[in-house]
């Protein structure tokens, strides 16, 4: 817990230079177009809150929050390989923050930080894989939505309907 402690204690730090780095990395390139503050404040909220991540949210929990994530990213016009770099990053500075501050004395210490290691790495395992969900149901178009344009298409096209005008159909879609 020390180590996990350590992290939380140093999370807006730890996020302002991920932000930084993500924004800057070619293999990053579209997070650009996220404002920073957005950015810094999503990965705050990871870091920050570590110790319930890793110990108390379950299965669940991390492919509600996940999920949702990448659905809205995908939105935003993160492409996927993209966003996935950027969890690796999350998770490839925090094991080189633990690598540079933790020291272990004792075999209980070290313990500690091999379980802490496992402990991130299933995390964002599981992180990556709600991720890739999350995208592919950002794909999938609104089944009603797609359903009722479908439908509409083929009463105008077999005469049952007239066709909409554009002004009128842009302001029933918002």
């Amino acid at each position: 817990m020390r180590l996990v402690r350590l992290i939380e204690a140093h999370s807006e730090a730890l996020s302002r230079s991920l932000t930084e780095h993500i924004r800057r990395s070619e293999r990053t390139s579209d997070f650009r177009a996220i404002p920073p503050e957005d950015l810094e404040r999503r990965v705050t909220e990871v870091y920050r809150n570590l110790g319930e991540w890793l110990l108390q949210k379950t299965e669940e929990d991390i492919a509600k929050r996940f999920t949702s994530i990448a659905e809205h990213r995908a939105a935003e016009g993160i492409r996927l390989h993209q966003f996935l770099w950027a969890l690796m990053l999350t998770r490839d500075y925090l094991l080189h923050f633990l690598r540079q501050e933790a020291f272990a004395d004792n075999i209980v210490a070290l313990h500690g930080e091999l379980e802490v290691y496992q402990l991130l790495n299933q995390f964002f395992d599981r992180a990556v894989y709600y991720a890739v969900l999350g995208y592919e149901s950002a794909a999938k178009p609104s089944s009603t939505k797609g359903n009722l344009r479908r439908a509409r298409e083929l009463a105008v096209s077999i005469g049952l309907m007239s066709p909409v005008s554009p002004v009128f159909e842009d302001s029933r879609q918002e």
